[in-house]
């Protein structure tokens, strides 16, 4: 309830500074997003609630105490940053596996149909998507090994970056730019959002940006406004809406080369 409510609080927040600062211009109706991206978030936040969040509690609980994985084979402060940071690379080629598999794409594919970007479409995600991540959270959290706090402490980075980054909020221009050596920003998660598939494919980055530095997916050399937001695919229209959303990835074959139009 307590991470229903953060969300909920900062999603306000951001809502209202995009509304002063807005770093690209949206082209549907706000409310009809707003509430089909707000009931999508609360039932993804259901099924954490009831499978991610008390399976990675478990783990990390037993990591503690059996003392295992990358945090407890470092040690000390060192180990719980070479943990986080683990933890966060992992979510990285999750990130990649969910455009390049298939059957992940169905479901991820969800969250790229909404056509403007902003801080509510970080929490427009399938309810199942957030069911087929949990192996992978699992294999997370048990090889980094991270305790209770340490595995806390990434969550609440990971939310609010996710929130930040997918908003529509226009930094200085030197500061997102400054800030983007280490962390995502909404200028590099627009980019991302494109219906260009070599556009889509770049900034894979969740938190820290370092991993698109490292594996040569960095781009900053598209103008906001020349970004058109969504997925190029001639059922994207008909997927916007809330009841075709979540039937959407029962309804394609998941490839995503399959639904880019002609």
């Amino acid at each position: 309830m307590a991470g229903l409510l953060f969300a909920g609080a900062a999603v306000g927040i951001l809502l209202a500074s995009e509304r002063a600062r807005p770093l690209r211009q949206r082209t549907r109706a706000e409310l009809p997003r707003l509430a089909r991206n707000g009931a999508m978030g609360a039932a993804c936040q259901a099924v954490i609630m009831v499978s991610d969040g008390p399976i990675t509690q478990t783990i990390a609980r037993e990591n503690a105490r059996s003392r295992r994985g990358l945090q407890h084979a470092i040690g000390g402060l060192p180990g719980r940053i070479a943990a986080f940071l683990l933890m966060d690379y992992i979510y990285y080629l999750w990130h990649v596996a969910t455009h390049k598999v298939p059957f992940l794409w169905r479901f991820h594919r969800v969250h790229h149909v909404d056509p403007d970007l902003d801080a509510s479409t970080a929490i427009r995600f399938h309810a199942l998507d957030m069911l087929i991540s949990v192996p992978m959270r699992m294999v997370q959290v048990r090889l980094a090994g991270v305790d209770p706090a340490t595995h806390d402490a990434w969550r609440s980075f990971f939310l609010g970056s996710v929130l930040f980054h997918h908003s529509n909020l226009r930094l200085p221009e030197g500061v997102d730019e400054r800030l983007s050596t280490l962390l995502t920003t909404p200028r590099m998660h627009g980019i991302h959002h494109s219906q260009r598939p070599d556009e889509m494919d770049a900034n894979w980055s969740s938190g820290i940006s370092l991993w698109d530095r490292l594996h040569g997916t960095f781009r900053a050399d598209v103008a906001q406004q020349a970004i058109a937001i969504g997925v190029d695919d001639p059922l994207a229209e008909r997927d916007i809406a809330l009841l075709p959303a979540l039937q959407a990835p029962f309804q394609t074959s998941g490839n995503r080369d399959e639904f880019t139009a002609s």
